[in-house]
Protein backbone atom coordinates (compact mmCIF):
# COMPACT_ATOMS: atom_id res chain seq x y z
CA UNK A 1 0.00 0.00 0.00
CA UNK A 2 1.32 3.63 -0.94
CA UNK A 3 1.92 6.18 1.92
CA UNK A 4 0.42 9.39 1.09
CA UNK A 5 2.83 12.04 2.23
CA UNK A 6 0.20 15.32 3.25
CA UNK A 7 1.11 18.74 4.28
CA UNK A 8 -1.62 19.91 6.81
CA UNK A 9 -1.95 23.56 7.88
CA UNK A 10 -2.80 24.26 11.27
CA UNK A 11 -3.63 27.77 10.72
CA UNK A 12 -4.64 29.95 14.01
CA UNK A 13 -5.92 33.82 13.35
CA UNK A 14 -6.19 36.75 16.34
CA UNK A 15 -8.88 35.50 18.33
CA UNK A 16 -7.20 31.86 18.72
CA UNK A 17 -9.47 29.65 16.19
CA UNK A 18 -8.63 27.34 13.73
CA UNK A 19 -9.31 27.37 10.14
CA UNK A 20 -11.24 23.92 9.34
CA UNK A 21 -12.53 22.90 5.61
CA UNK A 22 -15.11 19.84 5.25
CA UNK A 23 -14.18 17.20 3.03
CA UNK A 24 -16.14 16.51 -0.38
CA UNK A 25 -18.60 13.91 0.10
CA UNK A 26 -17.01 11.69 -2.79
CA UNK A 27 -13.20 11.98 -1.58
CA UNK A 28 -11.69 9.34 1.20
CA UNK A 29 -13.52 10.22 5.00
CA UNK A 30 -15.90 12.51 2.92
CA UNK A 31 -17.96 14.93 4.88
CA UNK A 32 -15.35 15.11 7.81
CA UNK A 33 -14.01 17.97 8.87
CA UNK A 34 -10.49 18.36 8.67
CA UNK A 35 -7.07 20.98 8.76
CA UNK A 36 -6.40 22.47 5.13
CA UNK A 37 -3.68 21.00 3.12
CA UNK A 38 -3.17 18.37 0.79
CA UNK A 39 -0.52 16.18 -1.05
CA UNK A 40 3.38 17.15 -1.02
CA UNK A 41 4.35 16.43 -4.83
CA UNK A 42 7.57 15.36 -5.80
CA UNK A 43 10.42 17.88 -5.51
CA UNK A 44 8.43 19.76 -3.20
CA UNK A 45 9.42 20.39 0.93
CA UNK A 46 6.52 20.07 3.23
CA UNK A 47 6.09 23.66 3.59
CA UNK A 48 6.07 24.71 -0.19
CA UNK A 49 3.11 21.98 -0.65
CA UNK A 50 0.70 23.51 2.29
CA UNK A 51 1.71 27.34 1.18
CA UNK A 52 0.73 26.18 -2.48
CA UNK A 53 -2.49 24.05 -1.27
CA UNK A 54 -3.70 26.49 0.99
CA UNK A 55 -3.86 29.43 -1.86
CA UNK A 56 -5.27 26.82 -3.77
CA UNK A 57 -8.08 25.39 -1.72
CA UNK A 58 -8.57 28.54 0.78
CA UNK A 59 -7.71 31.27 -0.68
CA UNK A 60 -5.17 32.43 1.53
CA UNK A 61 -1.33 33.98 0.78
CA UNK A 62 0.95 31.64 3.96
CA UNK A 63 3.71 34.35 5.08
CA UNK A 64 5.22 31.72 7.23
CA UNK A 65 4.88 27.90 8.67
CA UNK A 66 6.68 25.83 11.06
CA UNK A 67 6.87 22.55 12.03
CA UNK A 68 4.09 21.30 14.37
CA UNK A 69 3.86 17.71 14.18
CA UNK A 70 4.35 14.63 12.06
CA UNK A 71 1.88 11.78 12.15
CA UNK A 72 1.82 8.08 10.22
CA UNK A 73 -1.81 6.71 10.46
CA UNK A 74 -3.03 3.46 8.37
CA UNK A 75 -6.35 3.49 7.67
CA UNK A 76 -7.87 0.00 5.93
CA UNK A 77 -7.78 1.34 2.47
CA UNK A 78 -4.90 3.61 2.95
CA UNK A 79 -1.50 4.98 4.71
CA UNK A 80 -1.34 8.68 5.31
CA UNK A 81 2.05 10.41 6.32
CA UNK A 82 0.92 13.84 8.29
CA UNK A 83 3.54 17.15 8.15
CA UNK A 84 2.03 18.95 10.48
CA UNK A 85 2.96 22.93 10.46
CA UNK A 86 1.84 25.91 12.39
CA UNK A 87 0.46 28.59 9.83
CA UNK A 88 2.41 31.89 11.98
CA UNK A 89 1.52 34.65 9.17
CA UNK A 90 -1.13 34.92 6.46
CA UNK A 91 -3.05 36.91 4.20
CA UNK A 92 -6.09 36.83 2.77
CA UNK A 93 -9.78 35.97 3.58
CA UNK A 94 -10.47 32.39 3.94
CA UNK A 95 -13.17 30.87 1.38
CA UNK A 96 -13.84 27.52 -0.03
CA UNK A 97 -12.13 27.53 -3.49
CA UNK A 98 -13.22 23.98 -4.54
CA UNK A 99 -16.91 24.53 -3.38
CA UNK A 100 -16.04 23.34 0.39
CA UNK A 101 -17.23 24.62 3.30
CA UNK A 102 -15.10 26.33 5.77
CA UNK A 103 -15.19 27.81 9.25
CA UNK A 104 -13.14 28.76 11.72
CA UNK A 105 -13.73 26.80 15.36
CA UNK A 106 -12.46 27.88 18.45
CA UNK A 107 -9.76 25.61 19.65
CA UNK A 108 -11.32 24.38 23.34
CA UNK A 109 -14.43 23.05 20.96
CA UNK A 110 -12.82 20.95 17.99
CA UNK A 111 -14.00 17.84 19.67
CA UNK A 112 -17.34 18.74 18.70
CA UNK A 113 -16.69 18.37 14.96
CA UNK A 114 -16.45 15.25 13.20
CA UNK A 115 -12.52 14.82 12.64
CA UNK A 116 -10.97 11.86 10.66
CA UNK A 117 -9.29 9.57 12.76
CA UNK A 118 -5.37 10.48 11.63
CA UNK A 119 -6.28 14.11 13.00
CA UNK A 120 -7.16 13.26 16.77
CA UNK A 121 -3.59 13.83 17.85
CA UNK A 122 -3.25 17.38 16.17
CA UNK A 123 -6.54 17.94 18.22
CA UNK A 124 -4.69 16.48 21.22
CA UNK A 125 -1.81 18.60 21.28
CA UNK A 126 -3.65 22.34 20.38
CA UNK A 127 -5.75 21.71 23.34
CA UNK A 128 -2.68 21.10 25.51
CA UNK A 129 -0.63 24.15 24.24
Amino acid sequence: MKRIHVAVGVVLNNQNQVLLAKRPSHLHQGGKWEFPGGKVESGETSSQALIRELREEVNLIVIATSPLMTISHDYPDKEVFLDIHTVNGFSGLAEGLEGQQVLWANVDKLREYDFPEANTPIIDKLQSL
